[in-house]
């Protein structure tokens, strides 16, 4: 009886903050949680998933997801920390009222220890954006530009940073093209922007992406400005369209940060730290990056038959 008391009072029961409904990238996150929460389920507790609405109030609503997650006297919590300067003393509040945390998808180790997180899972986003960025110079594209859709988050500004750090080792150079985070998920308005670029300046042989529905936008840039097969596309993450485009051989690369297994990971874990006082001594739990292109598109794409990527 004293073990079935002690299992009931420390069930996990966890929230997760994540993107928007309409977003392709965090329905994945969704699938990782779904089933994560079979596990936590299983051991008597629950999981909750609050996603933003929108993206146009992006700091002050994720700091509000934070705060209703803190309001719900959840044992753990599970935070992208996209805006540092907003999240950090509202995640550090929760940290105070006892909370466990793990920062996901966005944040560092060293961030996750600032904070008194337990662990960082997710991608590394500015060693992500170097691999891209030599990736670009090693099949000689010398002037790239990185479309950012969400300026001002952390995780999104490393990964162009990255782009360009990387592409420098092999003498060519990248620069950001910032738009409204509003434009985020309005393909008109990134296509427009993009062939815009590409006009102003010919010289251009590369566009990296900061999310699979912007590179399908960049495609259509691309087309519009009459560049196809001269400059060259890599986005960040994919989506289906996006590996019919590598299929094709109409887009260079992916940087796949494996989205799946950021959330199912997260929350099996912290459910685990909760439940029964298990860690990690790796930080942090890194799923990224790797590099789909031509070369594993059809191993990829197997994947994704299975529901795993």
């Amino acid at each position: 009886m004293l073990a079935i008391g002690v299992t009931a009072a420390s069930a996990a029961n966890i929230a997760v903050v994540g993107g928007k409904n309409d977003d392709a990238f965090w329905n994945k996150i969704k699938k990782g949680v779904d089933d994560a929460q079979l596990v936590v389920a299983a051991n008597g507790g629950s999981v909750n998933y609050l996603r933003l609405q929108t993206y146009d109030n992006f700091a002050p609503d994720v700091v509000q997801l934070i705060q209703t997650a803190i309001s719900m006297k959840v044992d753990g919590l599970v935070i992208p920390n996209w805006v540092p300067e907003s999240e950090d003393p509202v995640i550090k509040q929760a940290v105070e009222a006892g909370i466990k945390v793990i920062l996901m998808n966005a944040g560092s180790a060293e961030k996750a220890k600032e904070l008194g997180a337990i662990n960082y899972v997710g991608s590394d986003e500015y060693i992500a954006g170097v691999a891209g960025g030599e990736y670009f110079g090693q099949h000689g594209q010398k002037n790239v530009v990185c479309v950012n859709t969400l300026p001002g988050t952390a995780n999104i500004e490393s990964r162009c940073k990255g782009i360009a750090d990387g592409i420098a080792k092999s003498g060519g150079k990248s620069t950001s093209l910032p738009l409204p985070s509003s434009s985020f998920g309005d393909p008109n308005a990134v296509a427009e922007a993009i062939k815009a670029t590409l006009l102003q300046d010919p010289t251009i042989d590369g566009l990296a992406t900061i999310s699979a529905g912007d590179a399908d936008s960049a495609a259509i840039g691309i087309q519009q400005a009459d560049r196809i097969g001269k400059v060259h596309l890599g986005s960040f993450d994919f989506s289906e369209s996006t590996l019919a485009r590598i299929k094709n051989k109409e887009q260079a690369f992916a940087i796949d940060q494996q989205p799946y297994l950021q959330s199912l990971l997260s929350v099996t874990l912290l459910a685990a730290h909760i439940d029964f006082g298990t860690d990690l001594p790796t930080r942090p739990v890194l799923t990224g990056p790797g590099i789909v292109d031509a070369s594993n598109i059809d191993a990829t794409l197997a994947g994704v038959q299975k529901g795993a990527r």
